[in-house]
């Protein structure tokens, strides 16, 4: 597996079509493993959490999410070219499921958000089969497994309760959970669901999506000061020659 370390998190240098070949390749086999899509707040505090750090390079997958990430890999000079977003490698894995009549499972966001997001991936997606819905509410993690495994097998489960908390539950309970591949994708099933709206392709394409997020969300202005102490320390590690 070609992975490259930027501050320890080591992260697969791969674009989203390979992650997708690669993703439906366990899935065909069977073969049990995570998905995480680490931005550099996540990134940044992993530093500081050495378990969170282990659990993430643990993951089958670990794609670089986030225009924080690939400005890293500049300055470190490391080979990852292609931001893998979450929510795109998803779209473009569910299309490939469909093509085969693979199933899924959509896990988190609030109340009857999951439910109406299956039916508009459904639409969007023909042949792709939804095994159940569940969302992020919950008293304990023996609860949620316990009705996720009631809906059966589900070929990919979709672990949307923001990180690290999704991240954490995939790990632990990995070999419990009645699926083969498990995705982390934060809040992705309010987009799929129509209930928040994604930014427009300028934004995206200019590594810019982060600024839209905080035009429409202020209150995330505190969460962005992340991207700065980032980058600063990237570029600390590459003076020094210290990943961590």
């Amino acid at each position: 597996m070609n992975r490259v370390s930027i501050l320890g998190v080591q992260f697969d240098a791969i674009t989203k079509a390979e992650a997708v070949t690669r993703a439906m390749a366990r899935i065909r086999e069977g073969k049990k493993g995570y998905v995480v899509t680490p931005n550099s707040e996540i990134v940044y505090m992993a530093r500081s959490d050495a378990q969170l750090k282990k659990l993430l390079n643990a993951a089958a997958l670990v794609l670089p999410d986030g225009i924080g990430v690939i400005h890293a890999a500049k300055i470190l000079k490391k080979p990852i070219t292609e931001k893998v977003a979450g929510i795109e490698f998803a779209a473009s894995l569910m299309e490939a499921m469909a093509k085969e009549g693979r199933s899924l499972f959509l896990f988190g966001a609030k109340p009857g958000v999951a439910e109406q997001a299956a039916e508009n991936l459904k639409k969007k997606y023909p042949g792709l089969i939804v095994t159940g819905c569940r969302n992020g509410y919950f008293k304990d993690d023996a609860e949620a497994v316990r009705d996720i495994n009631a809906a059966g097998h589900s070929d990919v489960i979709l672990v949307c309760l923001g990180a690290p908390k999704q991240e954490i539950f995939m790990e632990k309970h990995i070999d419990e959970l009645n699926g083969t591949l498990l995705c982390g994708l934060g809040g992705s099933l309010d987009v799929y669901a129509g209930i928040v709206e994604r930014a427009p392709d300028f934004y995206v394409n200019h590594g810019l999506e982060w600024f839209y997020r905080l035009k429409k969300e202020p209150w995330r202005a505190k969460r962005m000061t992340a991207l700065p102490k980032f980058l600063l320390t990237v570029m600390k590690s590459k003076v020094t020659g210290e990943d961590k």
